[in-house]
This record gives structure tokens, C-alpha cells and sequence, in this order.
């Protein structure tokens, strides 16, 4: 992996957990709503748990592949 792809993997990763904690925000402020929409709150949860599954590859991408 070359310089400039770890680069832009890094500031993907960091607009993907700035996106991740917004939804964290959304999902609890829609939840304690008193007129809350459950299918937008049901999708709101699964875009977060996807954004986390992508922020997980991405970071396993960052890490070198080591021989034992």
C-alpha cells in the first residue's frame, strides 16, 4: 500500500466516524422522541451498523501485513 492510499483511506475513515457519531446523535434523539417514525429509526441503525462494518475494513486495510 502506498503512501497516498493510506492517506485517503485515513480521511475516508475520519468522515466515515464523523458520519457514524451524527447517526449515534439521530438515532437517540429520534428514539426519545415522542412521535418517533420506527422505519426511519430501523434505518438509521442499519446505515450505522454498515458504516461501522466500512470503518472496520478500512482500518484493517491501514494495518500491515506482518510475516510470522
Amino acid at each position: 500500500m502506498q503512501v497516498q492510499d493510506q492517506a485517503e483511506i485515513a480521511h475516508l475513515l475520519a468522515e466515515l466516524r464523523v458520519e457514524h457519531r451524527d447517526l449515534d446523535v439521530a438515532i437517540e434523539h429520534l428514539a426519545s422522541s415522542l412521535s418517533r417514525d420506527e422505519l426511519q429509526l430501523t434505518r438509521m441503525k442499519k446505515r450505522k451498523l454498515l458504516l461501522k462494518d466500512h470503518i472496520a475494513r478500512l482500518e484493517s486495510r491501514l494495518i500491515p501485513d506482518l510475516d510470522a
